[in-house]
């Protein structure tokens, strides 16, 4: 399945693709939590957040 296909099916309100577009992007993720070598919860809480506001607003034109 593309990404794109993933993506519109996660829009619409599929659990199972939204559930699929985080695991691709749980590493960056908690890359980005990562300060000083040290996990954030609070930081990794606000990145997800921001990655399903983010899945919500995609626009396709």
């Amino acid at each position: 399945m593309s990404f794109e296909t993933l993506l519109r099916l996660a829009q619409a309100g599929d659990k199972t693709a939204q559930v699929e577009i985080f695991r691709m992007y749980r590493p960056l993720l908690i890359k980005n939590a990562m300060d000083k070598n040290v996990f954030d919860e609070d930081l990794y809480q606000e990145l997800s957040t921001t990655l399903i506001l983010c899945i919500q607003k995609f626009r396709f034109d």
